[in-house]
């Protein structure tokens, strides 16, 4: 007798998760397997804070879109994908208006992925991959433990690319934001 696993969806996660606020637990799906969320260590959580702080005081100066944290985003015509990148920019000219208050039904112009213990590179990759095959144009990996990061992006030949910048390196908005650079040495130190 052959056992079928159980594919969750984007519903599904609307209903274990809840938006009554009586349910606190966060879930992410990964080709339909669920994902449940622990919360990030210290040191994780404050990359994050600074990140998502100079993408914040950038978009103050240069009114070009919306960032956001641990934010829900699954591609448009996939229902088994949910991403909750830790920090997210989004232009604003794909931005809904008013915001609206569930998940996104679009991936994120930029997506920024902090490497938890307990991910490996390969997963960290392909899901990369898979926002940028869902729309995403650009994604930051940080390796907190390398003190490092990689650029994802698909090249003009639809390949899936990455460059590694070291802790001495920057990271740079591109077109998506225009003259914005995050110097991995304010994060890491030297």
């Amino acid at each position: 007798m052959e056992v079928k696993k159980r594919l969750y969806t984007v519903d599904d996660v609307l209903e274990l998760q809840g938006w009554d606020g009586k349910r606190d637990r966060k879930y992410e799906l990964i080709n339909g397997d669920l994902i449940e969320m622990s919360p990030a260590n210290l040191l994780h959580n404050w990359l994050a804070f600074e990140i998502a702080g100079e993408i914040r005081d950038y978009l103050k100066k240069h009114d070009i879109g919306f960032g956001g944290v641990e934010g829900g985003f699954s591609p448009p015509d996939d229902r088994h994908n949910l991403f909750a990148p830790d920090v997210a920019f989004v232009s604003k000219d794909r931005m809904p208006q008013p915001i609206p208050q569930t998940f996104a039904g679009f991936m994120p112009d930029l997506a920024v992925e902090i490497a938890s213990p307990s991910n490996t590179v390969a997963e960290l990759r392909e899901k990369a991959a898979t926002y940028l095959r869902n729309g995403t144009r650009l994604v930051w990996i940080l390796y907190p433990d390398r003190k490092g990061a990689e650029v994802c992006r698909i090249d003009d030949d639809a390949q899936f690319v990455t460059k590694s910048v070291g802790a001495d390196g920057k990271l740079d908005g591109e077109d998506l934001l225009p003259g914005f650079e995050l110097d991995l040495r304010q994060l890491f130190g030297d």
